[in-house]
């Protein structure tokens, strides 16, 4: 199944060229030049960390078929190494490859906690719900140095302000003292992804993620312990994990998730090339046959970015999985629910401490 070529603990096995920036090479071999000129050997699989300063961490989202309204992300880039992430694309405006570069190059926003107060001191800003990873995974490896998204989390409970999670990682668990504290006042909600229950399918989409078996524990803890978990089946992909909807579902659902979601795998931007490149290399034996109804889902193209087709596709393919999702829903999760979140007790702190003044 797998070549003597692949880059092992890594999804992506090139780095793609970066449109945005024609001297990316150029620039990157002046910094290793001056690495070895201080003694410093380059490590060409090693995940380096590097500091940003924006001068803001909330963003507005403005595509109408994401589900969220705000959003903020403590790191850009995933040492994850998700072979199909959307967010790969954007690691381009930072001046990188969404290959390697993207799972090689994390770039770390260390000043987030406190661009996050910030905003929430703002006498003009009215609670919303801020999803923490609307991009990339705030508990990727990462996190477990930095402890940003802890200090978040923080935050949001300091100031009663609701916020959401999506993350693949079973580090979460580690800051269940604040999710507690957090959902006494229905101010959190966790959305894990969990895309198969094969570890070898696992290993291979994901690399660097926790295991499925982990995935499913950290489902069942958060449940026991107040905290509602969706349960993101995504992204399903043809003939790679599509013939797990209806398992997933149900296992999901024992461990106490209250809903699913999906989409189907799209390709845009460069990230058609990393996976085309991944899945030649990993799976030659069914590569075209996968290319192809990844294709017959978007308008016969990898590339699909049509608002209210591109998540969820077209055609006969992307009817059955739309069909297996509901019946999944209809006999897994009769009488479940994601709560909705409280915004009103932002609002009664900020009062509350306005008349201090």
């Amino acid at each position: 199944m797998f070549d003597n070529e692949i880059i092992k603990g890594r999804g992506a096995q090139l780095n793609t060229h970066n449109r945005f920036f024609e001297l990316e090479h150029e620039t990157r071999d002046d910094f290793l030049e001056y690495c070895e000129k201080e003694g410093e050997h380059a490590d060409k699989d090693k995940t380096l960390y590097l500091k940003v300063f924006p001068k803001t961490i909330v963003n507005k989202v403005t595509s109408p078929d994401v589900g969220m309204a705000f959003s903020m992300n403590p790191y850009q880039g995933c040492e994850h190494g998700c072979i199909y992430c959307y967010a790969r694309n954007s690691h381009e405006f930072w001046g990188y490859s969404a290959g390697l570069d993207f799972e090689r190059r994390i770039l770390v926003k260390k000043d987030a906690p406190k661009l996050l107060e910030t905003l929430l001191k703002k006498k003009s800003w009215k609670a919303h719900v801020i999803v923490m990873s609307g991009n990339t995974d705030c508990y990727q490896p990462a996190e477990r140095r930095f402890e940003i998204t802890r200090q978040c989390l923080k935050v949001f409970l300091k100031y009663r302000h609701p916020v959401s999670i999506i993350t693949k990682n079973a580090l979460i668990l580690r800051d269940l003292d604040l999710l507690k504290a957090l959902a006494k006042d229905n101010l959190i909600s966790v959305n894990m992804s969990i895309t198969s229950l094969s570890e070898e399918t696992r290993r291979i989409l994901e690399p660097r993620t926790a295991t499925s078996k982990k995935r499913l524990e950290t489902v069942k803890l958060l449940s026991e312990n107040g905290v509602p978990v969706n349960v993101m089946l995504a992204p399903i992909i043809p003939s790679i994990n599509s013939h797990e909807i209806l398992p997933l579902a149900k296992t999901v659902s024992e461990h106490g998730a209250l809903s699913i979601a999906h989409t189907i795998v799209r390709l845009n931007g460069a990230i058609g090339e990393v996976f085309s490149d991944w899945i030649k290399k990993t799976m030659p034996d069914r590569a075209e046959k996968v290319l192809h109804q990844i294709e017959s889902c978007h308008g016969g193209t990898l590339n699909d970015s049509r608002y209210g087709k591109r998540m969820g596709g077209e055609g006969k393919i992307a009817e059955q999985i739309h069909s297996l999702v509901k019946l999944a829903r209809l006999k897994y999760f009769k009488g479940k629910k994601m709560p909705r979140l409280e915004t009103s007790l932002h609002e009664t702190y900020k009062d509350g401490q306005l008349k201090l003044f």
